[in-house]
């Protein structure tokens, strides 16, 4: 008798204000080894974004409506507790330097150790490193073209 494995399921929480070619670059590698991909919105009132959170939900979902591999949620609580919520065995991080990596270790270690729940690093690829959501916003700030930094086919409204 054949046992049929659990889905592979991740969470990819940001900020995603907004989404990048570097986020975008991670979903896609993640689908390769993963078989869902939860982009978790984080919400904190504490950061001042660009877009509010609704739009950055609604932008998400319209890009990924025909993926149905892809969810899109938002959330405002520890992400291992969003994880747990949605299901998520996983969580999926992209790391661009060495900063990044120091950062996400310790992060990750803290979340396996209260919750079992398991952090997969894809670093980004090289020609990605200089794109940040930071960058984005403040080209878009001084009405700067950003379509060389977001997804092609991502409406930022």
């Amino acid at each position: 008798m054949t046992q049929t494995s659990p889905k592979r399921i991740a969470l990819f929480p940001g900020t995603f204000d907004p989404f990048t070619t570097g986020h975008m670059s991670i979903v896609k590698r993640g689908l390769n080894i993963l078989d869902e991909i939860i982009i978790a919105i984080g919400v904190n009132d504490a950061k001042r974004t660009y877009f509010t959170e609704e739009q950055r939900l609604e932008m998400l979902r319209s890009f990924f409506k025909n993926d149905s591999r892809i969810k899109i949620i938002s959330y405002n609580k520890l992400t291992i507790d969003a994880a747990r919520e949605h299901g998520a065995d996983f969580i999926i991080r992209g790391i661009r330097s060495v900063n990044d990596f120091e950062y996400e270790k310790t992060i990750a270690d803290v979340n396996r150790k209260l919750s079992g729940v398991e952090t997969i690093i894809l670093f980004t690829e090289p020609e990605l490193t200089h794109v940040s959501s930071t960058i984005v916003r403040e080209l878009l700030r001084y009405g700067h073209s950003v379509k060389d930094f977001i997804p092609e086919g991502l409406i930022l409204e």
